[in-house]
């Protein structure tokens, strides 16, 4: 029997997990050896920090998520199960997409490593894959169904079931967020908008499932009655809760993404204003160099002390385009 369920118990009943410390691990090393490579080959421009520790952060996510007492308590409590199905595919994928694995192994690798792996991403299975609209369709068969068919009663039963689901949601909450939040050299450049909507259109999966959840009537199959902690809801509020957990939880996570999106979008609008602004002060300042000089020219190399009235600018511009239209002139503006 586990002590009841809290802080301290989460902080506490770590279970080791060998697949999933070692794949961790490994993860860890392979992205810490490219970034390391990556500086070794480009010292003036290195790996961003920022993006080796959001990878770092997503892969401690899945490990909390399933041997921190988050998963000591999956098998026993159902609203615990479904936070760690958020922290799954809601919490550690988009931190594993911002980290741009597939970019850092494309800076890090040669040949023939760097040319198949370009090959396996232009593929027409990855284009697939990332496709935004199976991205979408497959987070919302994965939440809904996983949570209100009979494959939660065999996820419960049955281990290797169990652990396949969690591998599940990390690859659909990849395939999910990677046109969203990322910038690896995919087919796919979604916009800004476009971006809105697709979480838009995902927040009533997580709306529809927690509302389903909130209004069972029995207790989740598979999971036993008879081994829940001292002070747990009973099998029935345990369902709610859970529901509740998916509800509010899954729509507040897909609000602040859509937050996130909507800043990136900002800074890219600002971005793009300077740059623009830049070119047209650039433009301008071309144009009325041209403007004084055939000005200029035609009062006898002097311009008067009032500067450059309108009618002035649009003789010098005409001027200017006759020149460019007259037989034999050259491309680059002289004849």
């Amino acid at each position: 029997m586990l002590p009841p369920f809290g802080w301290q118990a989460i902080l506490d009943r770590w279970e080791f997990a060998p697949v999933v410390t070692a794949v961790a691990v490994v993860a860890m090393a392979l992205y810490l050896w490219g970034a390391w490579r990556v500086g070794r080959r480009h010292p003036a421009r290195p790996w961003p920090w920022w993006r080796t520790a959001m990878f770092l952060g997503g892969l401690a996510v899945v490990v909390a998520a399933t041997e921190s007492g988050i998963g000591a308590y999956d098998d026993v409590l159902f609203w615990d199960h479904m936070i760690q199905h958020l922290m799954l595919i809601m919490i550690a994928p988009p931190m594993l997409v911002v980290g741009q694995p597939v970019t850092l192994l494309l800076h890090a690798s040669r040949n023939p490593l760097h040319t198949w792996t370009k090959r396996v991403i232009r593929s027409r299975a990855v284009s697939f894959l990332t496709w935004p609209p199976f991205g979408l369709a497959a987070y919302a068969a994965t939440i809904a169904g996983t949570h209100l068919t009979g494959l939660m009663g065999l996820v419960m039963t049955h281990p290797a079931v169990h652990d396949a689901e969690h591998a599940l949601y990390l690859i659909v909450g990849y395939l999910f967020f990677l046109p969203i939040v990322g910038r690896e050299p995919i087919r796919w450049r979604v916009s800004y908008p476009v971006r809105l909507l697709i979480l838009l259109l995902a927040m009533p999966v997580d709306t529809f499932t927690g509302l389903v959840l909130g209004y069972a009537t029995t207790g989740m199959p598979g999971m036993p009655a008879d081994m829940r902690p001292a002070g747990s809801p009973s099998p029935v509020e345990d369902v709610h809760w859970g529901g509740a957990v998916m509800w509010i939880g899954g729509d507040a996570l897909m609000f602040a993404f859509m937050m996130v999106v909507f800043l990136l979008w900002s800074r890219n609008e600002m971005a793009d204003t300077r740059a623009q602004g830049w070119l047209e002060a650039v433009r301008k300042s071309n144009f009325d160099e041209l403007v004084t000089s055939a000005t200029g020219a035609a009062s006898g190399g002097s311009v008067s002390s009032g500067g450059i009235d309108d009618d002035e600018h649009l003789a010098a511009y005409n001027a200017y385009l006759a020149r460019l239209n007259q037989p034999g002139h050259g491309a680059d503006g002289r004849r």
